[in-house]
């Protein structure tokens, strides 16, 4: 089974800027309310972690913008291929800088501002490259079946950390780290499961064959990864400043699912070798960026 796919790439980077936005200002009002659960907690309040969230107006506010924010992305993955809006998230990062100065009446201070422009340079250098060598191509079975593969060896590792945890202390950008990637993963099944039921649709709609049954079996991929990625999220802003989440969250998440867009989708495989050493080039520019915005945000924390 394969699709036919459209692109209109201004369309799906308009959409990209406002799930970028959304992102921004749903994880502060989630780190406000994870923070004050914890402060319960350590006070001594009775009842479990879970309901004091549930009950936390500014986590539930949060906690719908995120879905607006996974709305949007999905719509921009519909229109434009996976590499080229993905990296566009990095723009939360700028948003939530500015919401923080805004919040707190501080401005942030210059190795901040160095931090995130450095997230922003790689981003912006990842972005035009990949628009310049991505295209879109029908997504096989077999392309997705990899996916779900990868996304299975991923579970299995987690599996591994989790216990491995339990025997010392987990560093904090860890939580992190697995926020982005599962959020990769609801990116790129995302996409497949859209494109997938407009060719469904088009056909004459569901049939009980086995393309459609890969489709159930991404959808169930996208709700086990989403789960994943909104617990590691949590874990992460307890452990860490919203900005080091946000950043962590807009270069991670895109990078694998960049990744899984060249090797496994095959969105670059027209690209020259000077494309990839570029990307990779850009990559490690804003990773850089992330780990100085963490390292600086925990000095002043």
């Amino acid at each position: 089974m394969t699709m036919e796919l459209e692109s209109a790439p201004l369309v799906g980077i308009a959409l990209a800027l406002g799930s970028a936005v959304a992102l921004a200002a749903g994880n502060l009002l989630q780190a406000r309310g994870v923070r004050a659960m914890e402060a319960e907690a350590a006070g001594g309040a009775e009842g479990s972690k879970a309901v004091r969230l549930v009950h936390n107006r500014f986590w539930l506010v949060g906690a719908l913008l995120l879905g607006v924010t996974v709305l949007l992305q999905m719509g921009s993955l519909t229109f434009a291929p996976l590499m080229v809006v993905q990296p566009i998230g990095v723009a939360a990062l700028v948003f939530t800088a500015l919401l923080t100065a805004l919040i707190t009446k501080r401005k942030p201070s210059r190795a901040v501002v160095r931090a995130i422009t450095i997230c922003v340079i790689g981003v912006a250098g990842f972005v035009t490259v990949a628009a310049l060598v991505s295209t879109q191509h029908a997504i096989t079975d077999g392309q997705l079946i990899s996916v779900l593969v990868v996304l299975a060896v991923l579970l299995i590792a987690t599996g591994a950390i989790w216990l491995l945890g339990k025997h010392g202390e987990t560093p904090p950008m860890l939580w992190v780290l697995l926020g982005g990637i599962y959020s990769a993963f609801v990116a790129t099944l995302g996409k497949t499961v859209i494109l997938r039921v407009q060719s469904a649709l088009r056909s004459g709609g569901f049939r009980p064959d086995a393309a459609h049954l890969l489709t159930i079996a991404c959808i169930v991929g996208i709700g086990v990864a989403g789960a994943l990625s909104v617990y590691f999220v949590q874990r992460a802003h307890a452990a860490n400043r919203p900005e080091v989440v946000v950043a962590g969250l807009t270069v991670i998440d895109p990078a694998v699912a960049v990744v899984l867009g060249i090797v496994i989708l095959g969105e670059a495989s027209g690209a020259a070798p000077w494309a990839f050493v570029a990307l990779a080039a850009a990559g490690a520019v804003a990773m850089s960026g992330v780990f100085a915005l963490s390292k600086e945000e925990s000095r002043t924390e």
